[in-house]
C-alpha cells in the first residue's frame, strides 16, 4: 500500500482520501463513469466540435475492466461516457471498447447519472467517477469514489472540490497528458489485480480470450438529452 502511494504521490498525485480507504470502498464498485472534455483531452475544441482521446487511455480503461473481470468472478464492470457535448471521438470510442451507455448533450449531468443507476440497477455508493469541473459536481456528492483529474490552470476549483468533499484522488497528469491512465492503474493496483491483469493480457491466454469475447458481445446504447427527456439513439 505504501509503495502505491509512494509512486502515484511521486508523479503529483494527490489523496484526499487516504489509499486504505480507496481500497475498501473499491470492494463495492460495480460502475465507472467517465466525463470526456478534459478527461480523455486537455478540452481543446475547435470548429467541429470534436476532442480526441489516447490509445494510453483507451488500454487504461481496457485493463481496468480486465482487472475487474478477474477479481469479480468474470463479471464485467458497467462503464460509461456521460458529456455535455456530442462528439464523435467519444461515440466511436464508446462503440470499439464496447462501453454500455454514452450520454451526450447533457448539461445537466444528474439526469444521464439518475437514469444510468436505476437502469441498472445500481446504489450511488456502487458508482466511480472520473471528471474534471464544474458541471461534473451534480454527480460527485452522490458517487461512492471520486477521481479529479487534476489541472493546473484551477487552483480554486481544486481547493473548492477537497473543502466540499467532492474528490477522493486527484492525478498528477492532466487532461489529454494520460490522466486516465494513470487512475485506471491506481484502480488496478488499489485492487491487487496490476500485475494479475497485465499477465495474462500480455499472454492473451484462455482468460483474456473469454474475457474479450464477453465484453465485445455488448453493444454500446446512445442517449441524447432533449427537450422532451432523453432519448435512445439507434
Amino acid at each position: 500500500m505504501y509503495e502505491i502511494q509512494e509512486l502515484f504521490e511521486g508523479q503529483g498525485g494527490e489523496f484526499i482520501s487516504s489509499p486504505s480507504f480507496i481500497q475498501e470502498k473499491l470492494k463495492k464498485i460495480k460502475a465507472y463513469i467517465f466525463d470526456w472534455d478534459g478527461v480523455f483531452n486537455s478540452g481543446t475544441k475547435g470548429k467541429s466540435r470534436s476532442s480526441h482521446y489516447s490509445e494510453i487511455d483507451a488500454m487504461g480503461t481496457n485493463m481496468l475492466r480486465f482487472g475487474y473481470w478477474l477479481g469479480n468472478n468474470k463479471a464485467l464492470p458497467i462503464v460509461s461516457i456521460i458529456t455535455g457535448e456530442s462528439n464523435s471521438s467519444a461515440i466511436y470510442l464508446a462503440e470499439r471498447e464496447h462501453f454500455n451507455h454514452i450520454y451526450f448533450n447533457f448539461k445537466n449531468k444528474a439526469v444521464a447519472f439518475e437514469h444510468l443507476i436505476k437502469t441498472y440497477n445500481l446504489g450511488p455508493e456502487e458508482v466511480a467517477f472520473c471528471f474534471d469541473d464544474i458541471l461534473d459536481l451534480s454527480i460527485t456528492k452522490q458517487c461512492g469514489l471520486r477521481f479529479m483529474v487534476g489541472r493546473k490552470g484551477s487552483p480554486l476549483f481544486h481547493k473548492y472540490g477537497i473543502e466540499k468533499g467532492h474528490v477522493d484522488y486527484i492525478s498528477g497528469q492532466q487532461g489529454g497528458n494520460f490522466a486516465i491512465r494513470e487512475i485506471s492503474e491506481l484502480i488496478l493496483g488499489l485492487s491487487n489485480q496490476y500485475d494479475h491483469a497485465l499477465d495474462e493480457r500480455i499472454a492473451f491466454g484462455v482468460h483474456y480470450a473469454e474475457y474479450l469475447k464477453q465484453r465485445n458481445s455488448q453493444d454500446v446504447k446512445k442517449f441524447e438529452f432533449q427537450e422532451e427527456g432523453i432519448r435512445l439513439i439507434v
